[in-house]
């Protein structure tokens, strides 16, 4: 019972939370999209769905390429289910740890092609057409929804998380990254000034 309780305050924090943001962000989004947001927030927070298990029990990141030639194999129902777990797990990724990709191989707008795509490919595929269709045609404004989501988590964790916040912000030149540092009252130097 005490984890239908969590998972219930969960969702709820991240509605409320996702209502703020893209408030602030004026991103306009469908009701039922906004409950694929929060649903999806919600999983990838409690449970390890956003990673698999090597052969040796050890977590492992997919290779969005791998997942969708995976996709690309599969009969229609396996397909969609695939792409859509390629879109979901780059939206996060993108969202949630833009600031690692920066320095990565391949940096966020990689995972924002990769999952913009997957969710185009399920709109054609799936009659849940109107979620993934706006997700598609969406999918780098919220992804910049999810990093200031991001961002007000790490800079309320502490001063590691504010100091990663504004090496990002320092990195990105990000308005997002400002803001939220600004709302934190931590009022970042003003742009152009020499060091």
């Amino acid at each position: 019972m005490s984890e239908l309780v969590a998972s219930l305050s969960l969702k709820e924090f991240f509605k409320s939370l996702l209502d703020e943001v893209i408030g602030r962000q004026r991103v306009v989004i469908a009701e039922v999209t906004e409950f694929y947001l929060v649903n999806l927030l919600s999983e990838f927070a409690l449970s390890d769905r956003l990673f698999t298990r090597d052969e040796d029990g050890r977590k492992e990141h997919e290779p969005l390429a791998l997942l969708y030639h995976q996709a690309l194999q599969q009969e229609r129902n396996e397909r969609i289910r695939t792409l859509r777990r390629l879109g979901d797990v780059s939206l996060y990724t993108a969202g949630f740890f833009s600031g690692s990709l920066q320095s990565g191989v391949v940096g966020p707008d990689y995972y924002i092609q990769m999952g913009g795509t997957a969710y185009g490919q399920v709109a054609e595929l799936s009659p849940a057409a109107q979620v993934y269709r706006e997700l598609h045609d969406k999918f780098r404004a919220l992804v910049e929804v999810l990093e200031e989501i991001a961002a007000r988590g790490m800079v309320k964790a502490g001063p590691s998380g504010a100091l990663k916040v504004y090496e990002s912000w320092s990195r990105t030149g990000s308005d997002k990254l400002e803001r939220v540092l600004m709302d934190a009252g931590m009022v970042p130097p003003t742009k152009g000034l020499p060091n």
